[in-house]
């Protein structure tokens, strides 16, 4: 059992002792908290609490939260996962490309992965890696996860700040002027719902700058930064601007998916290069690079005409 006290603010005087916890305690959600308080697992001055009690502010509360469950479901099968970091708060790999980040039935997820290889993890009661951000299945590179509730709560919040920077390779058909930036609403394709579009009016935005980094003969390799991190975004805004990612099998133009070095490639030419965000143990900052893969260098030595 882990042991934890929680101070009540006065300025929480009248709130719910279930409603309050779910707020307050990173992980814990409103049915997870009325749980542990009908297990006797939450007390005030010693006595067991109902859900519904009132809180008068200024006292402390008392929790005792079990050890995580195991995931038994979650296949631990698969290939060993570079580690480009790891402490007590979180851990950043090197997602190998074709693989998910989460679980989805029987294969092999990124989740599944890590919690096999580097444990302990205690996220939401279960000794699984906390997920905060996502890569697609096809998409390599840097991938984060958080240890425990307080780790994947400081991670979203450096998110939603804005305070981690994170850089892609990506190689595309054609040749984008050597800089530039690409800002617009975002939704979900109206006439495709496996798809999102700029093109439709939404209060989502998204937004990217790049950089041109080598040119090739009809392509070039380009340094993503991104602002936002909506699904398929680099993909989307790329294609739409006429620069469709090389190997991308659902926006990309069929010149981009039958290119040669789509084909040395095998999937989408997309790799999370670069990842800085603050630690959330010494509040310095990390910093890691992931080498690109086999399949991306292949690619680029067709374009470089090897």
């Amino acid at each position: 059992m882990a042991h934890q006290k929680v101070q009540v603010p006065r300025e929480s005087a009248g709130e719910r002792l279930d409603r309050f916890l779910s707020k307050q305690v990173p992980g814990l959600g409103l049915e997870r908290a009325r749980a542990l308080i009908d297990s006797g697992a939450v007390r005030i001055r010693g006595k067991k609490c109902q859900a519904t009690r009132k809180l008068w502010g200024g006292e402390e509360i008392e929790l005792e939260r079990p050890e995580p469950r195991a995931a038994p479901q979650v296949s631990a099968e698969g290939p060993v996962l570079p580690v480009l970091h790891d402490d007590a708060a979180l851990v950043i790999v090197n997602k190998p490309p074709g693989i998910v980040v989460e679980p989805e039935g029987r294969a092999a997820s990124v989740v599944g992965l890590l919690a096999a290889q580097r444990p302990p993890f205690d996220v939401e009661g279960q000794a699984l890696p906390g997920v905060v951000h996502r890569l697609d299945r096809e998409t390599s590179g840097c991938l984060s996860f958080a240890r425990t509730d307080v780790a994947a709560a400081a991670l979203l919040r450096a998110f939603q700040e804005k305070r981690v920077d994170k850089r892609y390779w990506t190689l595309v058909l054609g040749q984008p002027p050597a800089q530039g930036r690409l800002e617009g609403p975002y939704a979900r394709d109206p006439a495709d719902p496996r798809r999102f579009t700029t093109r439709v009016p939404s209060a989502r935005r998204a937004a990217l700058s790049y950089e041109v980094r080598e040119r090739f003969a009809n392509a070039a390799l380009l340094e993503i930064d991104l602002d936002t991190g909506r699904t398929h975004q680099i993909r989307v805004q790329l294609s739409e601007a006429g620069f469709p990612v090389l190997g991308d099998s659902l926006y990309g133009a069929p010149e981009a998916r039958t290119h040669a070095a789509a084909q040395a490639l095998g999937r989408q030419a997309l790799h999370a290069f670069m990842l800085e965000l603050p630690s959330l143990t010494s509040g310095q900052l990390i910093r890691v690079e992931a080498p690109l893969p086999e399949d991306f260098l292949r690619a680029l030595a067709v374009l470089r005409g090897g």
